[in-house]
């Protein structure tokens, strides 16, 4: 008999526990977290979804990860002219901003494929069934979500039904219910996933979309497909870093730490270690800015701009006393990730989102689900690289890690917020791996974000209050435009990780940010 330790992280509490439920009966890595996606998807609807995409990264013991890109493209009928026309371009909510097919399913679909223990769907959904039908608490994550789209969604019929009370924004401590929602996930359970896409599922889903002029239709939920990737992979002194390739900022994330690792020092104070990540990103983020979009529509290798002689280009360029101008625009999003390890050492590193909060707020009446607006990542400038196309997946924030340590351990980890992602990877890697915090402290202490943000005009540093304190006016000298905001601010993401030492046992936390816990169980067999 020997005991494996079994790991689960989450941002809401009872995600995690559905998923560290499924670890502890013996169940995959990849069984615990498509219960756990399922039940997030009931607990936190203004950040992920049955409507919305997926990226895994399934790293199994002694083998090399795998990917899933399970996001959607366009529309078929998703043409440049026609929102071209439109006066809103492409819109903020409504049908036209569903545009885009959910993977996220699909994905759910693949990952059980590949890592299974032959758990039923049944087993897996049980608990988002049960908490759909019987009522969630709503959190303070959920009522500020509620609040700060309530006017951009409030006019959205099916929304204002099931997300608002009395036409009013949620408040925390309330109840609400999906009943439709949680008869589409017993539906599932009993005809299986593919019923999303090719069964009398898709049908219904089809069918709402076009009745609110989504210009989705049956074929493209009859032609969709989540598909295998290959990692990218960077080597650093400290071990080997894996993410998503295109049309993910996985690469942006990679390069942040290569960046940095050809910087770091152990002479170095806190503040040069903020300084060289955040111009880091800026390096990182000029060169996603400028490749990144669907993989069908790029010429170059991306695992191209890890190489060793490209990497020490970009650190060549860094300035270790002064800050580079920052005139980036960011992109907006909210998303859950979530990692799980279970008793054979397999780890997966989960993220799924609808993009904004509540994605297009179109909510179909049928099946309680609540439908992605990624399309609003599209330009509809003809010469840009993501610029809109029928079939055309847009660019994604979406990006989760995984790393393999010199001295044998492995790590997941990732986080929401958009922009912020691969901001606060390399803040949590830094600070665990090379500054020899513990795990729970890389991830709780104070953070920064680089970048726009909803309801900002300028690109500025933004620092909590704690790290603002300590660092704000040293790194004002060094030509960071800094600001402050609250400690625990949800802007700075919802992160976690999960890391396994090459005895088995393992360390894991969440983010104080979120509504989330992690879980650790011992797997006796």
């Amino acid at each position: 008999m020997t005991d494996k330790q079994t790991a689960f992280t989450a941002p809401h509490y009872l995600a995690a526990q559905t998923g560290q439920r499924i670890l502890e009966s013996g169940g995959t890595a990849c069984e615990a977290m498509v219960a756990a996606a399922a039940m997030i998807t009931v607990q936190y609807p203004h950040m992920s979804g049955l409507g919305g995409d997926g990226f895994w990264l399934i790293a199994k013991a002694g083998e090399r990860p795998v990917a899933i890109d399970a996001s959607g493209p366009a529309a078929a009928g998703a043409t440049l002219t026609s929102y071209q026309q439109r006066a809103d371009g492409i819109p903020e909510s409504g049908g036209a901003a569903a545009l885009t097919m959910a993977g996220a399913v699909a994905g759910w679909q693949m990952a059980l494929q590949y890592n299974h223990s032959g758990l039923g769907l049944e087993a897996l959904l049980g608990d988002a069934i049960q908490a759909a039908e019987a009522g969630i608490d709503v959190t303070d994550s959920l009522a500020f979500a509620s609040h700060k789209t309530f006017a951009r969604l409030q006019d959205e019929p099916h929304f204002n039904q099931w997300y608002l009370t009395d036409s009013m924004p949620l408040s925390a401590g309330e109840q609400i219910a999906n009943v439709a929602l949680s008869k589409t996930l017993q539906h599932i359970a009993h005809s299986g996933l593919d019923d999303f896409y090719h069964g009398e599922l898709a049908k219904r889903m089809a069918d709402d979309l076009q009745a609110v002029g989504s210009p989705l239709q049956l074929s493209d939920f009859h032609e969709y497909a989540a598909r295998w990737c290959e990692p990218l992979t960077a080597s650093i002194s400290k071990g080997q870093l894996y993410n998503l390739g295109a049309p993910t900022q996985g690469l942006a994330s990679l390069l942040i730490l290569a960046i940095y690792d050809r910087l770091v020092n152990d002479n170095m104070l806190e503040i040069d270690h903020v300084h060289c990540l955040v111009e880091a990103t800026k390096q990182a983020f000029i060169i996603r800015d400028r490749l990144i979009t669907d993989p069908q529509c790029m010429s170059e290798e991306l695992q191209d701009y890890l190489a060793p002689d490209h990497i020490e280009a970009l650190a060549q360029a860094v300035d270790s006393n002064q800050a580079a101008p920052w005139p980036h625009v960011a992109k907006p999003g909210d998303t859950v990730w979530m990692g799980a390890c279970d008793k054979d050492g397999t780890m997966v590193s989960y993220i799924q989102s609808l993009y904004w909060e509540f994605g297009s707020g179109v909510v179909l009446p049928q099946t309680g689900i609540v439908w992605n607006c990624r399309g609003k990542s599209f330009s509809l400038d003809d010469r840009h690289h993501n610029v809109l196309a029928p079939r055309k997946k847009p660019f994604h924030t979406l990006n989760p890690a995984y790393a393999e340590l010199n001295d044998g351990r492995r790590m997941v980890y990732g986080t929401m917020g958009g922009e912020g992602q691969p901001q606060t990877q390399g803040c949590l890697f830094s600070r665990y791996v090379y500054q020899n915090e513990t795990l729970q402290d890389a991830v709780a202490k104070p953070r920064w974000l680089l970048g726009r943000t909803w309801g900002t005009a300028k690109d500025n540093l933004r620092l909590e209050q704690g790290l603002y304190d300590t660092l704000g006016a040293s790194l004002k000298k060094r030509g960071h435009d800094v600001t402050v905001v609250p400690n625990n601010n949800e802007v700075m993401g919802h992160a976690g990780a999960i890391m396994i030492c090459a005895n088995g046992t393992a360390q894991a936390t969440s983010d104080p940010r979120s509504d989330g816990t992690y879980l650790l169980g011992d797997f006796h067999g």
